[in-house]
């Protein structure tokens, strides 16, 4: 046998490993999926109603936060003597602040020439160190950005949950801009996936839920133990997440409580979001799998399993984008260069895998089954169940976006690739709609199942 298929044999052996890791969190994905049926869990209405600290950090959100914080005293069904909204002014060099104290809010300034603390986890430190030292004894808070709604019964809804037990847990999130363009709709479907599928399984399966994005309660007995905020990444959010979990707390998901946050309607808006993401997650991945693996063990808790796989996916946009075109180029043109177009022709080349006939047809199986049934079909069953809760009067108006859920899977995995390789900075972030607008309107509750 030639040496040049000893180094295919290799390559393709590493190949088949590489497929088997990329497997195992789409498996994961698809059951998820294919249980979308189970009910969703419903916290029981309490009678007893908590004091809230409600925090906004904001770095120059002049256009969208008066707007945001007077949604919040004006629409929630909840006593206005029981919460309190905080916003802390990061770095602005606009009228954030202004803006924010007219509206009601409790304005806390924070001037950070460092460039390293240009990160929403030192506004969030500054702000819950200044909310502990009013010395007001709050029940929970709840962390929201600058642009968001919530449904009018979101602080009723999360303190149901945290009067029956839950001291973290994370709302349903949908968007303010869902029917904004086609890129939109494919966009809020991708990210709604988790919300409506994976976060209502894992509920009711008791995995821990990914506490990782606006809306989220934290027991303000957690922030006060922790003495604030202990989280310095750039994805610090899911870095609170993972230290809660080592240490024994469980997260939840309360699916009636919605966040509505603002989409990028752009390629060039998804990759500045998503180079956020990709870059502060691959990097708590190599701080924390050895804790997570190790505490899977130790507390005999799957849902350490359960986010390692989830967050692989950074890791998997990488591989999809690198080492998955290099090889399928290499691979196609060896068998094309030598006549290798059969099984029988590879075998009798010494060659471990098939022949470029049977490769190329197993590719399109692969790949039509993942654009079918886990992007079409996934973005469909997401339209049918949830139009509602993701801004749509009828289910027509999203299908388009169901059908391109596939390219804008492709546009994430490439985003994230890129993202993976940067620094980014926490920026001023361009809004699609301005929070005067009105935001989805969403029946209290829905009950869709």
């Amino acid at each position: 046998m030639s040496w040049h298929a000893h180094l295919y044999n290799i390559l393709n052996n590493i190949n088949t490993v590489v497929l088997m890791i990329i497997g195992i969190p789409f498996i994961l994905q698809f059951i998820y999926m294919f249980l979308f049926w189970l009910p969703k869990k419903k916290f029981p209405k309490s009678e007893k109603q908590g004091r809230i600290a409600v925090i906004i950090p904001a770095h120059n959100e002049a256009d969208v936060i008066e707007d945001t914080v007077k949604r919040l005293f004006d629409r929630q069904q909840y006593p206005r003597e029981l919460y309190d909204v905080y916003v802390v002014a990061h770095n602005c060099d606009d009228d954030t602040a202004t803006l924010a104290e007219q509206a009601g809010a409790t304005v806390f300034v924070l001037n950070d020439p460092d460039p390293q603390h240009h990160r929403t986890a030192y506004a969030m430190q500054h702000g819950l160190q200044q909310i502990m030292a009013t010395e007001i004894n709050y029940d929970f808070v709840i962390r929201l950005d600058a642009d968001n709604y919530v449904n009018d019964e979101f602080f009723s809804l999360m303190n149901d949950a945290f009067q029956a037990g839950c001291t973290i847990a994370r709302p349903y999130e949908s968007a303010l801009n869902m029917t904004q363009n086609k890129f939109t709709k494919a966009c809020g479907l991708y990210y709604t996936f988790d919300s409506r599928f994976s976060s209502r399984v894992r509920e009711r399966l008791h995995i821990d839920a990914h506490v990782n994005g606006p809306g989220a309660m934290i027991s303000y007995q957690i922030i006060q133990d922790i003495g604030g905020y202990d989280c310095t990444s750039i994805t610090e959010d899911t870095e609170f997440c993972f230290k809660r979990m080592i240490q024994g707390q469980r997260c939840h998901f309360v699916e009636d409580a919605v966040v509505y946050e603002d989409l990028p309607s752009t390629f060039k808006d998804t990759f500045a979001r998503n180079r956020r993401i990709a870059a502060g997650n691959l990097r708590l991945l190599g701080r924390y799998t050895p804790a997570l693996l190790w505490n899977s063990i130790k507390q005999f808790r799957f849902s350490f399993i359960e986010q390692f796989l989830t967050y692989m996916f950074n890791i998997i946009c990488v591989i999809l984008c690198t080492w998955i075109p290099f090889f399928y180029v290499y691979d196609v043109a060896y068998l094309w260069a030598n006549g290798l177009f059969t099984d029988s022709a590879a075998t009798a080349a010494g060659l471990t895998a098939p022949g470029l006939f049977s490769q190329l047809q197993l590719v399109g199986i692969i790949l039509l089954v993942l654009f079918i049934v886990a992007g079409i079909g996934q973005g469909m069953l997401l339209v049918l169940l949830d139009y509602r809760k993701l801004g749509a009067t009828k289910r027509r108006q999203l299908m388009d976006g169901a059908l391109l859920f596939p390219a804008f899977t492709v546009v994430y995995c490439l985003t994230m690739a890129l993202g993976a390789f940067m620094r980014p900075k926490w920026q001023k972030v361009k809004r699609n709609k301005r929070a005067s607008e009105e935001p989805p309107a969403l029946p209290a509750p829905i009950d869709n199942g």
